[in-house]
């Protein structure tokens, strides 16, 4: 025999909810209410609930209340229950304080202005908590330079070989290419003024000292820095970064730091490597077309390449190749736990770094005019 429940209004207004001692029948909480004798919900003042002295909740009894009050109470209105037990009042209370949904109709649209406010507030938080990490990373160097850090050596192998010999051959094709084109457009206008010659100038100075680094930085933003993005969110959804704080690990230390430095130090090597390339594309376009040899071409390379202009490059490489690896486990760490996430994250990461690479060179920009170097 089920459980039923008798629903009756008194001439208060009241509804009064009669619950029998063996408790709610499960089936009923899939069938309509009327079929109890509840009438029209809205004219209801109050909830009171009657039952025996022994008895006893159950999961049932609380899912047929918070049904009931979904039914009975109108949005913006209130109704008073009586008569429930202290074990539930909680429990129902988070029920009826949830947020009923609002109608797309209703919610006002934030203007251009409250969207470019909101985008910036956003920007500034993540500008500090990318700083909040760089710190992090600064003050855990001493533990690896003395080589107390806590990491795994096959990780960092396997970061260190993502981020230099599997990059060398899309570095050597983007630096071969750059430094032909440069070639090629200096040639187009050098050779009106018969100086055709200083095409070596125009790439050997603006490879080494500008476009190697940034093109190279660009690559690896979009390869490596990716990966890294990739590859954290996805231990974020996974939990995996929960497990490390669990057991005591810094995911900063295990997952951030290897990957900082190993990029921060591997990018002068490629800057190197992609210099060489840069230059070798500009020698093959600028000898058919201007019809100078490889030793004059050479030789004028090495005339208008000073050693200042390397260091530049180098320093630029160092920095564009920490900030990529920083950028990318910023956004891993900071990824929301889903796929869609680790999508957003991987986008957010390689945007970003661009971004940061092209400002970070304006920076160097400025601060070498200033020096005059």
């Amino acid at each position: 025999m089920e459980s039923r429940v008798n629903l009756f209004r008194t001439q208060a207004g009241e509804l009064v909810v009669a619950l029998p001692e063996t408790g709610i029948d499960p089936a009923w909480l899939a069938r309509p209410l009327a079929q109890l004798g509840l009438e029209n919900a809205a004219s209801y003042t109050a909830v009171r609930v009657e039952m025996p002295a022994s008895r006893r909740w159950s999961t049932p009894d609380a899912a047929f209340f918070a049904r009931l009050l979904a039914e009975v109470e109108a949005p913006g209105r209130r109704i008073e229950l009586k008569g429930l037990p202290p074990e539930l009042e909680k429990l129902l209370a988070l029920a009826r304080g949830a947020r009923r949904p609002v109608a797309a109709a209703n919610v006002r649209q934030p203007g251009i202005g409250e969207r470019v406010g909101l985008a910036a507030m956003r920007g500034v938080d993540d500008a500090r908590a990318l700083v909040a990490l760089l710190g992090e990373v600064v003050l855990l160097l001493p533990r690896l330079l003395a080589g107390r850090a806590k990491m795994r050596r096959a990780e960092l192998v396997e970061v260190l070989a993502e981020s230099s010999s599997r990059a060398l051959p899309i570095v050597a094709v983007v630096s071969l290419l750059m430094g032909a084109i440069l070639a090629f457009v200096g040639a187009v206008q050098l050779k009106t003024f018969g100086a055709g010659i200083y095409v070596a100038n125009l790439v050997g100075i603006a490879s080494v000292r500008e476009l190697t680094p940034i093109l190279t930085a660009i690559v690896l933003a979009g390869r490596t820095g990716a990966s890294f993005a990739a590859r954290i969110a996805t231990m974020q959804s996974n939990e995996e970064i929960d497990a490390l704080v669990a057991i005591g690990v810094s995911p900063v230390e295990f997952l951030v730091l290897p990957r900082v430095v190993a990029l921060g130090l591997l990018m002068p090597l490629l800057y190197v490597y992609g210099c060489g390339f840069a230059l070798l594309g500009g020698m093959a376009v600028a000898m058919p077309v201007l019809d100078v040899s490889a030793t004059a071409y050479v030789a004028q390379t090495q005339h208008a390449i000073a050693g200042a202009h390397f260091a530049i490059g180098a320093l630029k490489a160092l920095a564009f190749g920490g900030l990529v690896a920083l950028i990318g486990c910023h956004h891993g760490l900071c990824a929301p736990r889903s796929a869609a996430g680790v999508g957003s994250a991987t986008t957010s990461a390689v945007v970003s770094s661009i971004i940061g690479v092209i400002a970070l060179d304006a920076v160097f920009a400025i601060c070498a005019n200033a020096l005059k170097v």
